[in-house]
């Protein structure tokens, strides 16, 4: 048997997601999985729909952008999100060059320029007053291809010169999307499926998605080794929503092995220095136990502070208004560091676990992340806050369940083991807005939860939705699923 890094080696077997082809062989696959080893922390698989929310939110939107023929340009307002045909934004206003000229007109945004003639935008009149062609990629198409005066612009040099920035962080779901028609024409074909069926399209669609993640895991685990890669995508579970990217820098800026030397306190104090969100001021108002414990981490951080002067992160690089108590970094970050102090590094005791008995494998997971919190986080929510009746965990259910579909069962498929009785014990997720979206659109408002209240079609929905749903402005008219579930079924 293989053992050490050599049985991460090689890419996921489609052995261990035989489904997955079945999806696959939908020929859905128009956007492209974008990987790049040097950079492959920062090049998940994206969409267009990406990109567009990088355009409409200047938190995401780099404030300075060049054309491909090197001027400056900044936003002055990024237009009207279009969910009609047509340019992805209207009305645009943007400053471009030494003179800073104002340029007003449309915005039409493509993953490669390549895209505006693959998409036959040349011919199609709506895009007449396109006066931007925004791309993550550089290069230029024919200029003949554009209206006259058309500016190309590339993003990937600027977003990926940002260390805080990830694709992970851009929340999808939270920007403007068309809305469906009445009745979908996918639903009509479904319709006539068996229940049978479309459990079998849904988990193949789970099989897909997770055969995705297992990709990138692999990939990681071949460019950084087991622990350091498994540390960096534990700690972006560990964070939530718009706090996953500074995670992950962090687990950069403090490799594993560092971390791994020292005791959990002392790695506490040394994540929570470098993470900028350890308080710089002892407040009166806090009581006694919560003063002696940050005057305890600063006793230990500004001893090392001086070592990792240049590796540190602000305050300002973490989305904290809005966050539940339980959801703070600063909780989290004492998770960490119990978790990778542990005498047996995490990715030997979760590589004995996979490769031992796999049954209740969620309770078993569930048992090594249930952390015993230490005597001030065990009885407290937040450093300000009074302490609780009962013990709290540091990582609740759901997180932990994140954990497992996210890290856990890639590690897996990543170690080359078969993953049937692992897929068939996914743990299951509360119905979320995509997964209720996505089974509305495919099987209607009359349709019994039970269909899909299992982890794997779970999974599957919400692979369904970030293919087709989500990128789709026609109402449905345009998308390209019902005629490929059609086919399917007669092929």
């Amino acid at each position: 048997m293989k053992s050490g890094m050599e049985m991460y080696a090689g890419s996921i077997s489609p052995e261990c997601f035989p489904r997955a082809a079945e999806y696959a062989g939908l020929g859905i696959f128009q956007r492209p999985l974008l990987r790049e080893k040097k950079q492959f922390r920062q090049i998940p698989d994206f969409s267009e729909r990406h990109l567009q929310c990088i355009w409409f939110d200047a938190r995401w939107r780099p404030s300075i952008m060049q054309t491909s023929s090197g001027e400056e340009v900044r936003v002055e307002d990024p237009g009207i999100w279009n969910l009609e045909a047509g340019p992805d934004f209207l009305g645009a206003a943007l400053r471009v060059g030494t003179g800073n000229r104002r340029i007003r007109g449309d915005v039409e945004i493509h993953v490669h320029p390549s895209d505006w003639k693959q998409h036959g935008h040349a011919e199609d009149r709506r895009y007449a007053q396109v006066k931007a062609h925004v791309t993550f990629f550089p290069g230029v198409p024919e200029p003949t291809l554009f209206p006259p005066g058309v500016i190309h612009v590339a993003l990937k040099n600027e977003l990926l010169s940002n260390p805080l920035f990830s694709f992970e962080n851009v929340d999808i779901t939270a920007y403007p999307m068309s809305a469906r028609c009445t009745e979908p024409p996918c639903r009509r074909v479904i319709s006539a499926w068996t229940p049978e069926a479309r459990m079998r399209f849904m988990e193949a669609a789970g099989e897909e998605r997770l055969r995705r993640k297992a990709e990138r895991m692999a990939a990681s685990i071949r460019e950084k080794g087991v622990d350091q890669a498994l540390y960096e995508e534990i700690m972006c579970a560990l964070g939530y929503k718009g706090n996953k990217q500074p995670f992950r820098i962090l687990a950069e800026r403090i490799p594993f092995q560092h971390l791994h030397a020292l005791d959990a306190f002392k790695a506490y104090a040394l994540l929570l220095g470098v993470s900028g969100l350890l308080p710089e001021n002892v407040e009166k108002k806090w009581d006694e136990e919560t003063r002696e414990f940050v005057r305890a981490i600063w006793d230990t951080w500004w001893k090392i502070r001086g070592t990792w002067e240049k590796k540190l992160l602000t305050r300002s690089d973490w989305q904290l208004n809005g966050l539940r108590p339980a959801n703070h970094p600063i909780r989290r970050l004492m998770a960490a560091a119990h978790l990778f102090t542990a005498e047996k590094p995490l990715a030997e005791r979760l590589d004995e676990l996979i490769h031992g008995s796999t049954e209740l494998l969620a309770e078993k997971v569930e048992k090594i992340f249930r952390i015993e919190a230490g005597a001030y986080w065990e009885r407290r929510w937040a450093l300000s806050g009074k302490p609780t009746p009962e013990p709290v965990a540091l990582l609740g259910p759901s997180r932990i369940t994140a954990i497992h579909l996210n890290v856990i069962l890639p590690f897996a498929a990543a170690a080359g083991l078969p993953m049937r009785e692992l897929l068939r014990q996914i743990p299951t997720e509360p119905a979320n807005l995509v997964i209720k979206q996505t089974a509305w659109n495919l099987f209607g408002p009359d349709q019994a939860e039970s269909l899909y209240r299992q982890g794997l079609r779970q999974q599957g929905l919400t692979q369904i939705f970030y293919d087709f749903c989500m990128n789709d402005r026609s109402r449905c008219e345009e998308c390209f699923l019902p005629q490929m579930l059609e086919a399917g079924k007669k092929a």
